[in-house]
């Protein structure tokens, strides 16, 4: 290609698809070339602990994807490895940019960057056209009567309902105007090890989310039934429409799934409106309390070795597959919140580092809520008994025999590291003491 003809540029970030994108289809359709970019992002990828980060291997292997599909039209992704700030400057020198697409992402680096890098585009003249893709309904479009935010989770998932209209889960046809791609020979992309990072072992759950939804209902708190449909890791990078999903669950007529899917942007509306709760308590009282904060109780939890075999078996399936069932991340975390007193930030920064599906408005979200701290939050006096949640939801101790062997074996399996009654009544005395003031 000439690099002197006016181009407009796509470019990806948590959207890494063709089908069904929303900014894609409008580049596509704007009357210039496209030319698709993805930008590993050194601000973000310095910040991760583990060089064999599995999350940057599942980056990886969807951006090969999505050259494979651009090759067969004639075209390729630029692939640069740098501080967005510094790859833009590259860019415009290097391409004559007509304009830039590129969807929303709500976070608040996310946002900040977006901001700095509008800003940079317009003293090109150089305009940047951002789009609603990862969600179905964003910000300000489910709101209270009075325009207010919603702050509990039921009635903002009845307005999302009642909100919803059929054209809001229609899918955009980029596959008709992917001949408007930039025609180019292979463009080259850098490797794993120049970055810094290993390939990642860990395997990665397939998008076949369908046939768990019909008996969803039925199966979802159960850890040792395949009753989820793992699509998260999907959905954090985009490697699925959210239209695709909750039009296939609002077909099946399920709406406990998709109430799932709700709840996420309930957080995400949450973040946007009280970005302070990224890490703070959105009741500010509960930023009094007197956490214990010990660091050995901490390790043993990150180990999956407190003494508790709920809590360890999803602790170590966390550490081993970057996956932890729904039920039991609300037990771990009412455990190291309630019985250890342990910091809810600690936890949410753990989950952040090892959970392949991690989203920030989602983990905070979830994290306040069972510390108490957050919005529309489990009561503080709400303490999950670990022997009452595996008697109910793992009572023939299948999943705890899967990822805690030596369960039986009363030699080898460590005590508990607290005891759980003592754990609740001092729980109770610190947040009374906490709320009083």
């Amino acid at each position: 290609m000439d690099h002197k003809t006016p181009v407009t540029i796509f470019w990806f970030r948590r959207d890494l698809r063709l089908a069904d994108n929303a900014g894609l289809y409008r580049a596509l359709k704007s009357g210039n070339p496209i030319l698709p970019l993805f930008i590993f992002d050194k601000e973000i990828l310095d910040q991760l602990e583990d060089k064999d980060d599995a999350r940057v291997t599942f980056i990886y292997n969807a951006i090969e994807n999505i050259n494979i599909q651009l090759h067969k039209h004639g075209s390729s992704l630029l692939v640069i490895y740098d501080k967005a700030d510094h790859a833009w400057d590259n860019i415009i020198k290097e391409y004559n940019i007509a304009a830039v697409y590129t969807n929303h992402d709500y976070e608040p680096y996310a946002t900040k960057r977006d901001n700095a890098i509008k800003e940079k585009l317009s003293k090109h003249n150089i305009g940047f056209n951002t789009y609603k893709d990862q969600v179905i309904f964003e910000k300000d479009e489910v709101t209270k009567d009075d325009g207010k935010p919603y702050t509990v989770y039921t009635p903002y998932m009845r307005k999302w309902y009642a909100t919803l209209k059929p054209f809001y889960l229609k899918a955009y046809p980029t596959e008709k105007y992917l001949h408007n791609l930039v025609k180019t020979p292979v463009l080259p992309v850098p490797h794993l090890k120049d970055m810094g990072f290993e390939k990642s072992e860990m395997d990665f759950p397939n998008q076949d989310y369908k046939n768990i939804i019909a008996d969803y209902k039925e199966n979802r708190d159960f850890p040792a039934l395949r009753g989820t449909s793992h699509i998260g890791l999907h959905l954090r990078f985009g490697t699925v429409s959210i239209r695709q999903l909750a039009k296939t669950a609002h077909g099946y007529h399920e709406k406990t799934w998709l109430n799932e899917l709700i709840w996420r942007e309930f957080y995400m509306m949450i973040l946007h409106h009280f970005p302070h709760t990224m890490d703070h308590a959105f009741r500010p009282e509960y930023d009094r309390i007197q956490w214990v904060n010990n660091e050995e109780q901490f390790k043993a939890w990150c180990d999956g070795q407190t003494g508790y075999p709920i809590i360890d078996a999803g602790m170590r399936e966390l550490n081993a597959t970057g996956f932890m069932h729904n039920r039991v991340r609300m037990i771990v975390a009412s455990f190291l919140s309630k019985d250890l007193l342990i910091d809810w930030r600690w936890g949410e920064h753990y989950f952040a580092r090892k959970l392949l599906d991690y989203e920030m408005a989602s983990n905070v979200g979830g994290w306040q809520w069972a510390a108490g701290s957050g919005t529309d939050a489990a009561p503080y006096f709400r303490i999950f008994n670990p022997e009452a949640q595996t008697k109910k939801f793992d009572p023939d101790l299948k999943y705890i025999k899967k990822w805690v062997p030596e369960y039986a074996d009363f030699g080898k399996y460590p005590k508990p590291i607290v005891d759980h009654a003592f754990a609740r009544d001092r729980c109770l005395r610190v947040f009374k003491a906490a709320l009083a003031k």
